[in-house]
C-alpha cells in the first residue's frame, strides 16, 4: 500500500490540549500530527491506503469516531502528482 500525505481541517474552535491529542490517537489517528494555526485546528496525516480517497476517508472516520467533525481535506499539489 502507498502512503498519502494530506491534512484534515476540523470544524469549530478548539485549543490543542493533551486530552484532545490523546482522544485522536486512541481513535486511530496515530499517523497524524494535530496542530493549531490562527485558530484553525488541523491534523496532518501520512496514511497508508489502497488509494488517496480510501486513506482520506479512513482518517475522516477515525476523527469522527473521536467525536470531532471534519470541515475539509487539503492536499498539496505535489502530493497529488505522486499519486497519478
Amino acid at each position: 500500500m502507498a502512503k498519502y500525505e494530506f491534512a484534515l481541517i476540523l470544524k469549530g474552535q478548539f485549543e490543542l490540549t493533551v486530552e484532545i491529542a490523546d482522544e485522536l490517537y486512541r481513535a486511530g489517528c496515530d499517523d497524524g500530527s494535530p496542530g493549531l494555526c490562527n485558530g484553525v485546528f488541523s491534523i496532518d496525516f501520512c496514511r497508508e491506503g489502497e488509494s488517496l480517497e480510501t486513506a482520506i476517508l479512513s482518517a475522516i472516520a477515525d476523527v469522527t469516531s473521536a467525536g470531532y467533525h471534519v470541515e475539509r481535506a487539503e492536499i498539496e499539489a505535489e502530493a497529488i502528482a505522486h499519486t497519478v
